[in-house]
């Protein structure tokens, strides 16, 4: 079992820490709203993720995969919220935290996006397929599979709000900020055409 749950593992932190849509959103809110408000964002994010976990290791990632359809739509989905998410950065603003109309993302939000998260859908196809481990019953198997998928992205994503909290402080002057905002946008454009590639 160990030389199914090392590989696992791996392959969780490589794939979990690593640049991706979840990242970005969370640096952003890290920045914008600090860590303490961005926790329901992280936990979203690993609760939607280890729901689609589930969803492929029962199967339905590879009808996802099968059906070039919800694939399109999928990907579809996922470019335009990035496309949105881009928009909405390039006058971000650091000066307030809890003033004006704008809120983090909830954890119901966040959970959700996970369904049109195209990095998301690799990664729990990728590792359903390749790291689920052989135990009977299968509900078993996938329950191992998804714990340690989930105890691993955690922290991996929680470490990109926090290094957005600690941005925060760096962020006072206006220059910085049209420079960081800049770098944001691009990042998320390039998240959003990296999908088709």
């Amino acid at each position: 079992m160990l030389e199914t749950l090392l590989p696992l593992a791996v392959f969780a932190f490589v794939s979990s820490i690593t640049p991706g849509p979840n990242n970005i959103m969370l640096t952003s809110s890290g920045i914008m709203f600090g860590f303490n408000r961005t926790i329901p964002h992280i936990l979203g994010v690993t609760f939607g993720f280890g729901l689609l976990l589930v969803l492929c290791a029962a199967g339905i990632g590879g009808l996802v995969l099968a059906l070039p359809s919800i694939h399109v739509i999928l990907k579809t989905l996922g470019s335009a919220y990035l496309l949105y998410l881009a928009w909405k950065l390039r006058n971000m603003s650091f000066k307030s935290e809890s003033g004006g109309h704008r809120k983090p993302m909830t954890f119901l939000g966040a959970a959700a996006f996970q369904a049109a998260n195209p990095k998301a859908w690799i990664m729990g196809i990728t590792s359903a397929s390749a790291f689920l481990p052989p135990l009977q019953p299968i509900w078993l198997s996938i329950g191992i599979y998804c714990l340690v998928f989930c105890v691993i992205n955690l922290p991996c994503v929680g470490v990109w709000a926090g290094a957005g909290s600690v941005l925060r402080r760096y962020l006072a002057q206006p220059l910085w900020q049209r420079v960081f905002c800049t770098v944001m946008v691009l990042l998320t454009i390039y998240s959003a055409v990296s999908i088709w590639l």
